[in-house]
């Protein structure tokens, strides 16, 4: 073989000897390296594309919009199409990256009990359409690596002890002490399964009908690079690894962020950029921030993480109307490096995690935020402490009701908050991902809770096309008013070299009513100072305290207002958000 295959096996043999340390395996290293090469399509030389180090894939361009293939429905077509459609009619001038969640058969957990990987779901539409598409927008897959539904043919066949799968799954002795096991639900760990092989106790972390996978066996490893391959050939841009952190597992320990879970992680980084280098890998962690900081390894992990701890901060301060916690969290934030981003957002199909939240906010204050939920209608997850204490897992709410009003209660700036959280949410360092429910401005849909009895079903909902048309079309709609000023917002964003997910970002000193902070452009030509009231009432600014430079002309990007004094003052209305960019004013209108 080539100088280039002997140095990229060698690479792959040494993440596999480090996985399979502590593991007897019938395959040799070697072989298993070769093995996998050839399973993603490296089989020559000239297959492999040897990637820069540290370049970044991305620009202020990208904008994800998350969804459910069924999140808009329409009669007599597929609601992959109907999706395409909707995309296509209200988000072409500002999403463009969607991130699909899982789109598979499955049997629980709205799409993330997978039965098989391989084919769409018949329900939602064809591979045609997913690749109509992918065709115009970066699509992101769920990777569901932890675990599969107990009702696919892999658990099948564990059942019967023969064919593919049937050594696919994790058991333990139910008499061994399992109690250092980080749990995120409050469902038994282990599942009592009959087999032909006996009583057998099936590893279960997040449901009953959701069986987790055994890494040690080399097979479930090939299988999931089988996995990848068939994604990146229809389609893939980006894979969001599910649920990863839980991949490991060695009784004893907690069973979370092992080692070898981050060297799997690095492995898979390996194979698919020497594929396509383009082609970007997120990590879904949903765990305190200085674990989740560690799956970016050293710009050879995940290229980009869930920035978890933001939904919590962020809406611990529009109801608490102090950004103090906030604002300490963003200033203990490392910069990303190049090759590497924070992936942010404030609301997703599943709730407000409370986890990641964890020694950021004490105890009292996020009870006060759970009570403060529930009075706006959402519900509240659970899962079991170490100690078997129940501590609330995650608040199961929309953004936009989540946005009512404040501890002292509801108000009259439900929108004018909604949209300040998003517009704080926009201007920080990473890619943005918007939930579609947060586009529309959903409600909280009960009737879902109601059917479903899952809690997350309340920021579910299942729209129908022509209603949500009417709503769209209806100036006076809550869902027309969000759609709009957002769009807004995220069309000014994508504008501006300093929204670059890795340009500069330095926090501002402002006290606890006014979060700020200063993003500059990487070739340092633009700067915008980001200053939001995060308060019901009217705070003011002193723009000396900024520092402006004075030679420069000065513009807030949002009401296009010129800053003709950088030493005076600025009213900032209840929950308005000013983007203070220094740059020509008649360029700036020539630009938009």
């Amino acid at each position: 073989m080539t100088k280039r295959w002997d140095y990229l096996h060698e690479k792959i043999s040494h993440h596999l000897q480090f996985i399979y340390a502590d593991v007897v395996t019938s395959t040799p290293i070697g072989d298993l390296a070769t093995e996998l090469m050839n399973t993603i399509g490296l089989q020559k030389e000239d297959d492999i594309v040897i990637p820069e180090p540290h370049r970044n894939y991305w620009d202020e361009q990208d904008i994800v919009m998350i969804t459910y293939g069924d999140s808009v429905v329409n009669e007599h077509e597929s609601p992959l199409f109907t999706l395409f459609r909707f995309l296509h009619t209200y988000c072409k001038s500002t999403i463009n990256k969607v991130h699909i969640l899982p789109f598979f058969p499955f049997s629980s957990d709205d799409g993330f009990s997978v039965i098989n990987y391989s084919s769409v779901n018949e329900s939602l539409g064809t591979w045609s359409d997913v690749h109509r598409i992918a065709a115009e927008y970066g699509l992101m897959f769920d990777l569901v690596i932890n675990h599969c539904s107990s009702r696919s043919m892999w658990f099948d066949n564990f059942i019967k002890g023969e064919g593919p799968g049937s050594d696919f799954f994790l058991t333990a002795d139910p008499t061994a002490d399992l109690t250092d096991v980080t749990r995120p639900r409050t469902s038994p760990l282990l599942r009592e399964t009959e087999t032909a092989n006996g009583t057998q106790h099936v590893w279960c972390t997040f449901s009953h009908d959701q069986v987790d996978f055994d890494f040690r066996n080399p097979k479930v490893l090939i299988t999931f690079i089988q996995i990848i391959k068939h994604y990146i050939d229809n389609g893939a841009k980006l894979f969001r690894l599910d649920a990863v952190a839980f991949l490991w597992k060695i009784i004893g320990t907690k069973c979370i962020n092992l080692p070898q879970t981050h060297e799997v992680i690095r492995l898979m980084r390996t194979l698919i950029e020497h594929v396509d280098p383009s082609i970007i890998i997120i990590t879904e962690t949903n765990i305190p921030n200085r674990e989740n900081l560690t799956y970016f390894g050293n710009a050879n992990e995940a290229h980009a993480i869930y920035n978890f701890s933001l939904p919590p901060l962020l809406v611990n301060t529009m109801v608490t109307g102090d950004c103090t916690y906030l604002k300490s969290w963003m200033m203990s934030m490392p910069p990303a490096q190049n090759g590497t981003t924070y992936f942010n957002f404030i609301a997703s199909h599943d709730g407000i995690g409370l986890r990641p939240a964890e020694g950021l906010l004490s105890d009292e204050e996020i009870g006060t935020l759970v009570q403060s939920m529930q009075n706006f209608g959402g519900r509240i997850s659970w899962r079991s402490s170490e100690h078997g204490q129940q501590k609330p897992y995650e608040i199961n709410i929309t953004l936009f009701d989540a946005m009512q009003g404040t501890v002292k209660g509801p108000d009259k700036f439900q929108v004018d908050r909604f949209l300040c959280a998003h517009a704080i949410m926009l201007g920080m360092e990473g890619i943005p991902g918007l939930y579609i429910h947060s586009l529309l401005g959903t409600s909280n849909d009960y009737d879902k809770v109601a059917n479903t009895g899952q809690n997350r079903s309340i920021n579910r909902k299942r729209w129908d096309y022509s209603e949500l048309e009417s709503q769209l079309d209806s100036p006076y709609s809550q869902h027309h008013k969000v759609l709009t000023r957002l769009s807004q917002l995220i069309r000014i964003r994508k504008a501006q070299e300093a929204f670059h997910p890795n340009a500069t970002q330095f926090t501002l000193q402002l006290g606890a009513t006014l979060f700020g902070y200063w993003r500059q452009s990487l070739n340092r030509k633009q700067s915008i100072f980001c200053i939001s009231n995060v308060t019901d009432e009217e705070q003011s600014i002193l723009l000396s305290d900024l520092n402006l430079i004075g030679t420069d002309n000065w513009i807030d990007l949002v009401t296009r207002e010129q800053i003709d004094d950088v030493l005076g003052f600025i009213q900032l209305k209840p929950y308005q958000t000013v983007w203070l960019s220094n740059m020509d004013y008649e360029e700036y209108r020539k630009n938009q």
